[in-house]
């Protein structure tokens, strides 16, 4: 039959000339907390490239990473898991993965290269037992503040401050100008990235990893730490009235809207910006804390509790596959503020903040987040210190006493 007659053939009788009907997508719950601008946008990255591969993203997202968290472990305790969730890298998981709760993702990040791509610190807390479980999406630099151009500049601050003395000085002259010197967020889990901002600007990126990695009493009874503690405690002359358990984007919002000067952040802050459709060097500046010789990081990944049904266990080890891909990493880095896992990816069309912490990374000058290096109940336990001291300050002496005693806390 010529052409011309199949065309006729298949108008008369369609249903035997249709083209085959695409397979229904496997459905695929994913808990996680990113609900902020910059997260969502993030987030769809992974969600456009699962749906090109035959999955659908579920999403269950709760706000606030410890809200997220709790409700995980709810589910999973009793059974019913989501089969992926959105975690961090660290101890946090090592629990659930030694009782058999969690399904490995090893054969299918090897043939992603990521046992080769993946830097030692991070690939070490994503492996137990000699297999990986955990699929990390990007780095995150804990330790920089982001500050209004704009408000900087009627407060007639003409540089950022090189030293502490220089920044409380500036913050002065932000109040004066009658506006925020610090947009605060409540969040004890802020406040923990706060006071480890400036942890590691005063004792160094070597006293940090001390006080953190090795649980040295000696470096947290340092003049270096009870001073690190005294500048947290001064903050609360220049954070604004009703912070308490304020999300983290919503202070973000103030400094972008020009109502405050600064926010000591993670550079998941940036996303926020940038969906803001601000630039960084012109709307928004971003730097280190002063006297900073290095970054604290943190990685975002991907965990998957084990589940019974086929499809399910195909698309977790699908979406391994998407976040391992180095365009997903650049691309879901653009949108989200942060810098891709991968060793052995183009950064270059990341922006001038990123770069900073690439540059960081790159020269080694890096400490692990916390979260990376404590046990669950340890980090429960710090998060409640720092809270209870910002909230109502003890003696320097008396929350010292209280670190040394949760490093203890193993």
């Amino acid at each position: 039959m010529h052409r011309l007659g199949l065309s006729v053939f298949c108008s008369v009788a369609a249903l035997s000339c249709a083209a085959p009907a695409l397979a229904d997508p496997i459905k695929l719950e994913v808990a996680n907390s990113w609900t902020s601008g910059g997260e969502a946008a993030a987030k769809q990255v992974i969600i456009d490239a699962l749906a090109k591969k035959g999955v659908e993203w579920v999403d269950s997202s709760i706000a606030g990473f410890e809200s997220a968290n709790a409700a995980f472990n709810s589910r999973l305790m009793a059974g019913n898991p989501p089969p992926v969730k959105a975690a961090i890298a660290g101890l946090d998981q090592s629990e659930v993965i030694g009782q058999g709760l969690m399904t490995d993702i090893d054969a299918t990040a090897k043939a992603a290269g990521a046992d080769k791509a993946l830097p030692k610190l991070l690939l070490d807390n994503v492996t137990f037992d000699g297999k990986i479980y955990e699929a990390p999406i990007e780095f995150h630099g804990e330790s920089m503040y982001f500050y209004s151009m704009p408000v900087f500049a009627k407060a007639g601050i003409a540089a950022p401050p090189k030293t502490w003395d220089e920044m409380f000085a500036d913050l002065d002259k932000v109040k004066a100008a009658g506006l925020i010197p610090v947009a605060w967020s409540g969040q004890g889990w802020q406040e923990v990235k706060t006071f480890n901002t400036i942890l590691l600007s005063v004792i160094g990126t070597d006293g940090f990893n001390k006080v953190y990695t090795d649980k040295d009493e000696a470096t947290v009874r340092s003049p270096g730490f009870a001073k690190a503690v005294d500048i947290f405690n001064k903050l609360h002359n220049y954070i604004q009235p009703g912070s308490e358990n304020l999300n983290w984007n919503d202070a973000t919002a103030m400094v972008i809207t020009g109502k405050a000067a600064l926010q000591f952040e993670g550079d998941w802050a940036k996303g926020e910006f940038v969906n803001a459709k601000q630039t960084p060097g012109k709307d928004y500046g971003c730097e280190f804390a002063p006297g900073s010789d290095g970054t604290i990081i943190i990685s975002d990944v991907f965990a998957f509790p084990k589940v019974k049904d086929a499809d399910q266990q195909k698309a977790q080890q699908i979406l391994a596959e998407t976040v391992f891909d180095p365009k997903v990493q650049v691309d879901f880095s653009l949108k989200k503020g942060s810098f891709p896992v991968r060793a052995d990816v183009d950064t270059s069309a990341l922006d001038i903040c990123a770069q900073k912490d690439v540059a960081m990374v790159k020269a080694g000058k890096v400490a692990p987040e916390q979260a990376i290096v404590l046990t669950p109940a340890q980090n429960g336990t710090l998060t409640d210190l720092i809270s209870q001291y910002f909230a109502a300050p003890t003696s320097t002496d008396a929350f010292v006493d209280g670190f040394v005693a949760m490093l203890k806390n193993a």
